[in-house]
């Protein structure tokens, strides 16, 4: 039998529910541990970044319309999907990863799909705990409700290349928000694949939205967009994040990093309602309620 040549899969972005090519027609190559090709991803443009804010402004009035215990069978049915295509993700991030055994792989996979049920608790619950009746001296209920701010942006992460995406999208999209995230320039295979599995979750067309490509050209735009109501920025390079943060102060757009201690994604400081809240809007009540 002749030699033939590995039909190399092109993974696409998903913006507004669909896997698309770039209006470019670009694409990049992603290498491996030992740089092996691996395959090829959609190298998006400035144009692709519109689309998909544009997308996710789109979808965000029905997905924060939604009850929040609907939202939170969306985020469970995530984890579902994830726990039936374990054996995938954890390759996926094995050969993305430098240096990163089988069995790390698989923990990563194991946090991230708990990560997603945790968060889905908190759907119905988190409201509470931020949010709350006021003492005012009047004859008046002072209530104070946590609201999503809107259209999120999140710069995605080097490596591990899972684990930190979900620990920041998920307290995203939990209380209403929707996202546009850029995934993980040199490992952008495992978002992708966790694209296809929101896909088949339930998750509203535009909820999130993934684009692939160069950072120095998928950043400024996002960091600039008008129609961006917060940016989490914890992926990036010092010197970038700066620039963006700039770019953001143009359009009164709230910049969000993750602390130190919630950068130790496998530790339990990564998860919190509090991390809910820093993508939300307080919105405060008075209601009279007579003598």
């Amino acid at each position: 039998m002749s030699d033939r040549l590995v039909v190399n899969k092109t993974y696409k972005q998903f913006i507004g529910g669909a896997f698309e090519r770039s209006e470019s027609g670009r694409s990049y190559p992603v290498a491996g541990v030992g740089g092996e090709l691996l395959a090829n991803a959609v190298q998006g443009s400035r144009k692709d970044v519109r689309d998909a804010v544009a997308a996710a402004r789109s979808a965000q009035g029905g997905w924060a319309g939604r009850t929040a215990y609907n939202r939170g069978q969306i985020l469970y049915r995530v984890a579902e999907v994830m726990e039936s295509r374990r054996d995938e993700f954890s390759a996926e991030v094995a050969r993305a990863g430098d240096g990163c055994s089988d069995e790390a792989a698989a923990q990563e996979t194991t946090a991230a799909i708990d990560r997603w049920v945790w968060y889905a608790g908190w759907a119905d619950k988190f409201a509470t705990v931020l949010g709350g009746a006021n003492p005012v001296a009047g004859p008046y209920f002072n209530l104070s409700v946590p609201e999503p701010v809107g259209v999120v942006g999140i710069v995605g992460f080097g490596e591990p290349p899972l684990l930190p995406l979900v620990s920041r999208l998920a307290p995203v999209i939990v209380s209403g928000n929707t996202a546009v995230v850029l995934a993980s320039e040199r490992c952008p295979l495992v978002a992708i694949t966790l694209a296809e599995t929101l896909a088949l979750s339930d998750v509203p067309s535009g909820v999130v939205n993934i684009i692939t490509g160069h950072r120095d050209e998928l950043v400024p735009p996002l960091a600039g967009h008008v129609a961006v109501d917060s940016l989490d920025l914890t992926g990036c390079e010092p010197d970038m994040a700066a620039d963006a943060s700039r770019q953001a102060a143009a359009t009164i757009t709230r910049v969000v990093s993750a602390s130190a201690a919630e950068r130790q994604w496998a530790d339990e400081s990564a998860q919190s309602p509090y991390l809910i809240d820093a993508f939300c809007e307080t919105k405060t009540v008075w209601h009279p309620k007579g003598r």
